[in-house]
């Protein structure tokens, strides 16, 4: 693990050349800070004079190309929380505990180098003046072959507006949210207005679920914004609908789009002439291509390919349960009709868990001289009894469906025989030397078998493919299979209580692959010699 918590790298080089560096100037302080890393841009400074006083560099075409390619080299360093600083200002959110700089900028002797460093971040954000100051590479350690910088005409400078408007999902911050937002920065003089997509615009998002909570996205947005840029004013407001404020607030000239939410600025700006408020300039952003992408992913940066590569990890630490036996360690696999869980726990299997199918247990319990036949018979009447005296599941639910007292009588005395066969069923597992017991049940969560288990894992899906398969599977009406998942815990409930998620949306190879990751971090977390 990087040795400092935070950081501030101070880039001299002149920003036509700072593409060409980003990638080893980031690989090299991502090895020293295990983030946020802050990024001070002052082209041509020499440390080592005396006391440097910081500048921001010109707003214009080089300062966002270079933005870019930082960004885009901070997403091959996964989990690299960036912020290139475009003022200096007020304290940062995450003061640095290192100062860095690179050897090859910085000639001179590295004591006045480290010194000037320090002055520098004093001045400008307001650091200790004693951190630690450390030079990246050797005085050598330039790009081979790269041309010289010569002098080139004086570029166009940005436009600018007084109050620049923004509209996302703004979902775990990354490079190309990074970027829309410091081209915002730059644009505003005043004010920005971020609008954040809340309710219903996530419904149809991939892996909703997944997104975090509208506090949270706004809390890490603002703290960004107030990092990067501390001298304007940040509205930040939750989006019910595609337009929000942006049709309404006479105030705004701008709209910050990219390629593919263009039209919705267009759709923005006939808005507002319905409304008899002048059109917002619009302002593209070119898409950042993801260098790591996989099959079933987009080939942008995206904040769903970042959720897809959530699933199979650890998303919150296991339960810590003293009464539980540390062997087997039981993982609980839940999620609703349709989701793919057997198809899951059979790959499980596959890898080596010893699998519970709570399903069978429950079959168990009703057959003639089972644990609940007799008591389910008595509660329930003698019409539920088929002629071969096996109890009749279809007549018992139709009793029991939409009733919420009869359902909790049935599963008062069904769900704790099937408990009791379950921990029987554990006990096995031990016996046979089983590291990992798999108990795959539905109603994991509702039947509260969270306390048997070490860790719960959800599989989901979108209610649109559950309800495709639910129809293909069973036979069923639209209208039934939606009752059926409606009558059923939400995705967005399980998830809350599951420490990892799956989906079966995409191919079964993808889904392989998923639950082989999963299952190769249980292993890790399993080790008796993993790191701390």
């Amino acid at each position: 693990m990087a040795p400092f918590a935070s950081g501030l790298l101070v880039l001299t080089a002149p920003l036509p050349v700072l593409p060409r560096r980003a990638a080893a100037a980031l690989a090299a302080a991502a090895g020293v800070v295990a983030g946020p890393l802050y990024v001070h841009l002052q082209p041509g400074l020499r440390l080592a004079a005396p006391a440097p006083l910081p500048a921001a560099p010109p707003a214009g075409p080089a300062l966002l190309r270079a933005l870019a390619a930082l960004y885009e080299a901070a997403a091959a360093q996964r989990g690299l929380d960036l912020r290139v600083l475009l003022g200096p200002g007020r304290r940062l959110a995450r003061p640095p505990r290192v100062l860095l700089a690179s050897a090859a900028e910085a000639p001179g002797p590295p004591g006045p180098v480290q010194l000037g460093l320090q002055h520098l971040a004093a001045a400008a954000y307001g650091c200790p003046p004693r951190l630690p100051a450390l030079l990246l590479g050797g005085p050598g350690d330039a790009p081979d072959g790269e041309p010289p910088e010569e002098p080139g005409d004086p570029e166009e400078a940005l436009p600018d507006f007084s109050d620049v408007a923004v509209g996302g999902t703004f979902d775990r911050l990354h490079g190309a949210h990074r970027l829309l937002l410091s081209a915002c920065c730059l644009l505003a003089r005043h004010r920005l207005l971020a609008g954040v997509a809340d309710g219903d615009l996530l419904r149809h998002k991939v892996l909703a679920e997944l997104i975090e909570p509208y506090e949270v996205r706004a809390a890490k947005l603002r703290e960004f914004l107030e990092d990067v840029k501390p001298s304007l004013r940040y509205d930040i407001v939750p989006l019910a609908d595609p337009y929000g404020p942006s049709i309404t607030d006479p105030d705004l000239q701008c709209l910050v789009v990219s390629e593919e939410t263009r039209r919705g600025g267009e759709a923005v700006n006939k808005k507002r002439l319905e409304n008899g408020l002048p059109e917002l300039a619009l302002y593209e952003i070119l898409l950042m291509k993801d260098p790591d992408h996989s099959q079933n992913e987009e080939e942008k940066i995206s904040s769903s390919s970042l959720r897809q590569r959530l699933l199979g990890t650890l998303l919150r630490p296991p339960r810590q349960d003293p009464t539980l036996p540390s062997r087997p360690y039981v993982i609980g696999l839940t999620g609703g009709t349709g989701s793919g869980k057997t198809s899951i726990a059979k790959l499980l299997g596959q890898l080596g868990a010893f699998l519970i199918d709570a399903d069978k247990l429950g079959h168990a319990v009703y057959v003639p001289g089972g644990p609940a036949y007799e008591r389910v018979v008595a509660a329930f009447g003698a019409e539920i009894v088929n002629e071969d005296g096996t109890i009749n599941r279809k007549v018992l639910g139709a009793k029991v469906f939409g009733n919420q007292e009869r359902l909790k009588s049935l599963t008062d005395i069904v769900w704790p025989e099937m408990a009791r066969m379950v921990k029987e069923q554990i006990r096995e597992a031990d016996a046979q030397g089983k590291a990992v017991c798999v108990l795959d049940a539905a109603v994991l969560l509702e039947a509260g078998w969270q306390d048997m288990v070490h860790e719960v894992w959800t599989a989901v899906i979108p209610e649109e493919e559950a309800v495709k398969r639910i129809m293909a599977r069973d036979g069923l009406s639209e209208e039934v299979a939606r009752g059926r998942l409606r009558s059923q815990m939400t995705n967005s409930q399980r998830v809350e209580q599951s420490q990892v998620v799956l989906c079966t949306l995409w191919e079964p190879d993808v889904t392989r692959k998923q639950v082989e990751k999963a299952w190769d971090l249980l292993q890790q977390r399993l080790s008796p010699d993993r790191g701390p």
